[in-house]
């Protein structure tokens, strides 16, 4: 018998997924309220909208994800590409 097939490993509880879920999503609401009250050097006037921050990054890591899967289109070979 396999010994490592009987280790378990602390994400392979759902519990164990659901807290670091939760904590993670309470770090994020904690950061977009604290950022309401933190005075910011602003350049731009969007800048000064509430969670502009937050906003931006999710937007943009949205945006790279998207970007991937179209270039994916373009850029992958074939799985026989080093067979031919």
């Amino acid at each position: 018998m396999n010994e490592s097939s009987d280790k378990k490993y602390l994400f392979d509880d759902p519990k164990n997924v659901d807290r670091l879920l939760r904590i993670f999503y309470a770090i994020c609401i904690l950061l977009v309220v604290v950022d309401l009250f933190v005075h910011r050097h602003i350049v731009m006037a969007w800048e000064n909208l509430p969670a502009f921050y937050a906003l931006y990054g999710f937007i943009a890591c949205v945006l790279l994800v998207v970007l991937a899967k179209l270039m994916r289109k373009v850029v992958m070979r074939g799985e026989d590409y080093y067979d031919e």
